[in-house]
């Protein structure tokens, strides 16, 4: 497991913001800005759409600003400037939507640490993201799986949005991988674990994981239903009037 960096060798150079003609005129028409194929994500790359940036797989939206709205639609409900959170654990990068909404539109500066097995993944994000943010934000190329059994930090959120295209490696959803990423979260932390269910066959597995594997470790979980995802959330007791 590599060291917490900023930055992946050769991966410097940061993007120019599109001109303000190319911006508006990306709500009516979509640009491709840059393929970056990797071994994991054959079909990675960024387009510029409604005026952000877009990191997609060949089924898949990685990460779309404020936009991005399954942990969108997740912030907003649960009122996430109220709680008392510092540090944030990101499992899965993508251009970096999470600490972008927190940052941009929800006012929150956290200190982040993303971990991201893809150095396609982190070269995208350094390039037209990460530079832009005020928040601090290390990036480990790692394999959060072997990352969550051998890390000593605690978070008081941890964000899990792990996908290969559209799919999340069942190593993710292993009891094992579940007990050790409750080690990371503090008394009283937040985790946010991202679930497909844009098809009824997505909604049955997610909520057969929920119920057999998710409440088993957490048993005071919930979950939100936010468009095609559901979010699943270690504390139900956040959303008591």
């Amino acid at each position: 497991m590599r060291k917490p960096n900023h930055t992946v060798p050769g991966t410097k150079r940061t993007a120019d913001r599109p001109p303000l003609w190319k911006q508006w005129l990306s709500y009516f028409v979509e640009f491709h800005l840059e393929s970056a194929p990797s071994d994991y994500n054959p079909h990675l790359y960024v387009a510029l759409r409604q005026g952000r940036y877009q990191l997609c797989s060949e089924n898949a939206v990685y990460s779309y600003g404020d936009l991005y709205s399954n942990f969108f639609d997740a912030f907003q409900t649960l009122d996430i400037q109220k709680l008392p959170i510092r540090n944030v654990l990101i499992l899965g990068l993508g251009l970096g939507s999470i600490p972008l909404m927190l940052e941009r539109n929800f006012k929150r500066n956290y200190e982040y640490t993303a971990v991201e097995i893809d150095d396609s993944v982190i070269y995208l994000a350094q390039k037209y993201v990460l530079h832009e943010l005020e928040s601090p934000i290390s990036c480990i190329q790692a394999d959060a799986f072997h990352y969550v059994q051998q890390a000593t930090e605690t978070f008081d959120m941890v964000c899990m949005d792990i996908f290969l295209d559209d799919l999340i490696p069942t190593k993710f959803a292993s009891p094992t991988f579940l007990k050790n990423l409750q080690q990371l979260i503090k008394p009283n932390g937040l985790l946010l674990y991202n679930r497909l269910s844009l098809t009824p066959d997505d909604r049955e597995q997610t909520l057969d994981f929920y119920r057999k594997h998710f409440k088993e470790v957490f048993p005071k979980a919930t979950y939100l239903d936010v468009q095609t995802n559901f979010m699943l959330i270690n504390r139900n007791d956040l959303f008591h009037s």
